[in-house]
């Protein structure tokens, strides 16, 4: 029997307001695909300091090693952790959602003697029960939070955290794989030592990259472990390699993946990160205000809502999944659900990058109110 062609790929165009990805601007997916040099061709290598050069000046840091790690997020947070972690090390690790709870996993993995400081979903952690843990455990090797918590919408502050670890030999590590290009990261001036990101929510290009920066401080711990780092392929002292000057083999580059980020960085360079956290922080501002207008609550802690990822109580009687399919099959509209312990009970509802801006508000809103009536 002959075997059916599998049909051209065409998926629907969708306006994408989940909790990523996020839509991608026209020019990430025209550079995306532009013809493949080689991953050590001359061109390419000034591509990638182009490219490292941009992701300096959107961490806010001078970190040598600042590069964009072959992965999505998750491979940057596994980086971040099995990079600086040998087993039996004291790590304290924020928890208030889910990516905190992912945290901890990665680092008991590493076989860390993790010390949680938990909250309630939705809430900051207080930054002086983080200090106080400190103190607690000052043997301990890494201090981690996630910055805006993807998982209840909650922005966490950093700046009282991270002068704590500066003067100290703790590592401050810091999520910022939704906050990254949606609001100020100040990677040097709020102390952080390990910071990783992904591609795929306000840089507005595809999932497969995650930025990383490391300090000297940080560098230097990694360069004084006793033991192999316990992935060969996420191994920092060797991806630096490839990066530096010496441009030593580790492995292929995603050239293609490299092209998009690049072109992803000009765009937001073009429009300047100020305007750009400004859009953000109004666009958000507005669309939870129209949402409550419609009887949904606001789910994060009031004073630390992160502006790109809007967590929302649906009204009475408004049933999660339904209304959701229908947003997407009728309006082509995709909203996130909750997770975990909030999920059937919130929605997370993205305004990141190329998808922050105001016809696409006005689209939900519009859809909502018919949907609802």
């Amino acid at each position: 029997m002959e075997k059916q062609m599998v049909g051209e790929l065409n998926p629907t165009p969708r306006i994408l307001m989940g909790p990523g990805p996020s839509n991608v601007h026209y020019r990430v997916l025209r550079a995306m695909s532009t013809p493949l040099v080689g991953h050590l061709d001359p061109e390419f290598l000034s591509f990638m300091d182009e490219t490292c050069n941009m992701l300096r000046d959107l961490f806010q840091t001078k970190n040598r090693l600042t590069i964009p790690v072959s992965g999505t997020g998750s491979a940057g947070m596994e980086t971040a952790f099995v990079n600086f972690i040998e087993p039996g090390d004291t790590v304290i690790i924020g928890v208030n959602g889910l990516f905190g709870e992912r945290m901890s996993d990665v680092a008991d993995r590493c076989g860390a003697k993790v010390i949680r400081v938990e909250e309630e979903w939705g809430r900051i952690i207080e930054p002086e029960r983080m200090t106080q843990a400190i103190k607690r455990n000052p043997e301990a090797k890494i201090c981690a939070i996630v910055h805006a918590e993807t998982s209840t919408g909650a922005q966490q502050p950093l700046e009282e955290i991270g002068s704590f670890c500066k003067p100290r030999e703790i590592l401050f590590l810091v999520d910022t794989v939704t906050s990254l290009a949606g609001c100020e990261v100040k990677v040097d001036d709020w102390g952080i030592d390990i910071c990783y990101s992904g591609t795929q929510k306000c840089l507005s290009v595809p999932p497969g990259l995650s930025p990383i920066t490391i300090s000297q401080k940080g560098m230097d711990v990694s360069h004084l472990r006793k033991k192999k780092v316990q992935s060969w392929y996420l191994d920092l002292t060797m991806i630096e390699r490839y990066w530096n000057e010496e441009r030593f083999y580790h492995h292929t580059a995603p050239i293609s993946m490299l092209y998009g980020l690049r072109e992803g960085l000009r765009i937001v360079f073009e429009e300047g990160l100020g305007a750009r956290f400004q859009r953000h922080q109004a666009l958000g501002d507005q669309l939870k205000m129209e949402l409550e207008k419609l009887g949904y609550r606001l789910f994060a802690q009031e004073g630390y809502r992160l502006p790109m990822l809007n967590s929302v109580y649906l009204p009475k009687g408004v049933e999660d999944l339904s209304v959701r399919k229908r947003l997407l099959n009728e309006y082509n509209i995709e909203v996130g659900g909750g997770l975990g312990q909030v999920k059937g009970k919130i929605w997370r509802v993205g305004l990141m990058g190329e998808t922050c801006r105001i016809q696409n508000i006005e689209c939900l809103i519009g859809a909502l109110k018919e949907i609802l009536a």
